[in-house]
């Protein structure tokens, strides 16, 4: 038996009509387009009027919205910044004590919020993939489509306010104008496609030059306009005549450096490359080191050339997948649906779950975001059956004996939330 993955092919779910409808609220043109024209090339700006929902993005978080998330939701941070003058205002003159049977130190205080806020600082809200429903949903469904973990955070400016200065982002972002009017300039990189590690600090005096030039994009996006930027693109943003409420959502694609660091370190297993320099080696010397150089180059060849895409192919995946989580399992309906399982229960694949399923001699390995499931080889096609469909019965499922059998299955993959009620 090979390895088996999910509808998507590599690891990867199907790409469901959800997903590729995530992805037309933020880009104009067709999928296919935006991958060869923009992704991680140019900026693309989106105009209300070219995207199909006419009520713009207040679905997925309103400013009443974002009010009950600093007022009532007991926010913490870091999921909470505040900016002003282009820095971050100290968390210490934002937050204090949540109060009785909360011992807790640093709960956002609305109070002094409304205080930054009022005098101009700008509030972002961070990681509200992970802290607000269709955020949640939303952010799941867009990366499905684009097949890469995202993040989203939430700026909220007052009129005519700007909250950092001319800067580049290490990620890909979509930017999505939910309230008010927000102008942007938009320069071509100093750096193209920085990594993380190469952030625009480092380079401060060239971002500021370039910022003084010409604008490649100078915009105002108005409610339910977006806009898609790749890494390394320099952006200023300031609001206008009122409030600015946009959504950032981040793209933390992995690179052709990540595999290099993924190389470099199976590359430990290379007796060549762990070998000691010779003795009395002058390390501060080039003409010393050129032949060791030589070596070490050639050497490194001689293993990369050997690489097996399958070893690098799995700790990538260990990189990429814990890092964009599937939907969100409800505990005690799942506790539920466990007590209530019988042969005419209907389960389905938790959505946006990642898998591939491993034969190991007579058992076969489910491997998930976070751990691996191993179970008997017999249970194989079943296992495929209820993660390839969106709904299967349990009492129908294939390569079983008996429903004791099926159930058994059902019952373990329900308790370690692979599964959900259909």
């Amino acid at each position: 038996m090979t390895d088996i993955d999910p509808p998507g092919g590599h690891g990867r779910p199907a790409v469901p009509s959800e997903a590729a409808a995530a992805l037309a609220r933020c880009v104009s043109v067709e999928p296919a387009k935006f991958a060869a024209a923009h992704w991680g090339r140019t900026p693309l700006l989106s105009r209300a009027d070219e995207l199909p929902n006419p009520a713009g993005f207040t679905d997925l978080l309103s400013p009443a919205d974002a009010d009950e998330l600093l007022s009532r939701r007991g926010l913490r941070t870091p999921f909470l910044r505040i900016a002003k003058d282009g820095q971050l205002v100290p968390v210490a003159r934002f937050t204090g004590g949540g109060g009785a049977g909360a011992e807790i130190a640093d709960q956002v205080l609305d109070e002094r919020v409304l205080e930054l806020y009022a005098g101009g600082a700008t509030l972002v809200l961070q990681g509200l993939h992970r802290t607000w429903p269709a955020l949640i949903d939303f952010t799941r469904e867009l990366g499905t489509a684009v097949g890469q973990p995202l993040q989203v955070n939430a700026y909220l400016t007052p009129a005519g306010s700007q909250g950092f200065a001319t800067h580049y982002d290490t990620h890909d972002v979509f930017v999505l104008q939910v309230d008010g009017r927000k102008h942007w300039r938009i320069h071509p990189p100093v750096l193209p496609d920085p990594l993380e590690k190469q952030t625009w600090g480092g380079r401060a005096d060239e971002v500021a030059a370039t910022a003084d030039g010409p604008a490649a994009l100078d915009v105002v996006l108005a409610p339910g306009d977006a806009l898609y930027l790749p890494r390394g693109w320099l952006h200023s943003a300031q609001a206008q005549e009122s409030s600015s409420l946009h959504l950032t959502v981040g793209v933390r694609a992995l690179t052709r450096y990540a595999m290099v660091e993924e190389l470099l370190a199976l590359a430990a297993e290379d007796q060549r490359l762990r070998a000691t320099l010779p003795f009395g080696t002058d390390v501060a010397d080039p003409d010393a080191i050129e032949p060791e150089l030589t070596e070490t180059v050639e050497a490194l060849r001689d293993w990369l050339l050997r690489a097996d895409p399958a070893v690098v192919a799995a700790r990538l995946r260990q990189r990429a997948w814990p890092a964009a989580r599937p939907a969100p399992i409800r505990p005690l309906a799942q506790a539920a649906a466990l007590a209530a399982l019988d042969v005419d229960t209907r389960l389905a694949s938790r959505p946006g779950l990642r898998w591939r399923l491993t034969p190991r001699g007579d058992r076969v390995a489910l491997v998930l975001f976070d751990r691996t499931i191993t179970l008997p080889a017999s249970c194989a096609p079943a296992v495929h059956a209820l993660l390839g469909a969106k709904s299967v019965r349990v009492g129908d499922l294939p390569g079983l004996d008996d429903d004791a059998d099926r159930l058994t299955l059902a019952r373990r993959l329900l308790r370690e939330a692979v599964l959900v009620p259909a």
